[in-house]
């Protein structure tokens, strides 16, 4: 990673845990973010295959609560330092946003809106 790069990340200070064999409070959070998305995949596949509405239903409302769980959990990490993310290139972005907003006008009615 070169110098340029560093300067792109996006994160809090870090708040020190002690680094030993043994799991920190780090580590335990982690593990529990890692749970979490695999478990919002779980549910997000499931949404994709059940056929009776009720049960779709139970499962959309236990997904909603895992993936707000996930992002409480993704906001403390963030909070403490232990997850950054990299900032995205300005000009990459609006190339993307162009390259998009492109395939708007091969939707069904030009990409205006329904009422």
């Amino acid at each position: 990673m070169n110098q340029n790069q560093n300067q792109q990340k996006i994160q809090n200070p870090e708040t020190q845990v002690q680094k030993t064999p043994q799991m920190n409070d780090r580590d335990f959070i982690n593990d529990i973010l890692t749970t979490e998305k695999y478990m919002t995949r779980g549910y997000d596949t499931a949404l994709n295959e059940v056929s009776h509405d009720q049960l779709y239903q139970d499962v959309l409302a236990i997904y909603t609560e895992t993936a707000n769980a996930q992002r409480s959990i993704y906001n403390l990490m963030f909070k403490k330092g232990w997850y950054g993310v990299e900032a995205a290139d300005a000009q990459k972005l609006h190339q993307s946003h162009q390259q998009f907003q492109g395939y708007s006008n091969q939707f069904p009615y030009g990409g205006q809106q329904l009422q």
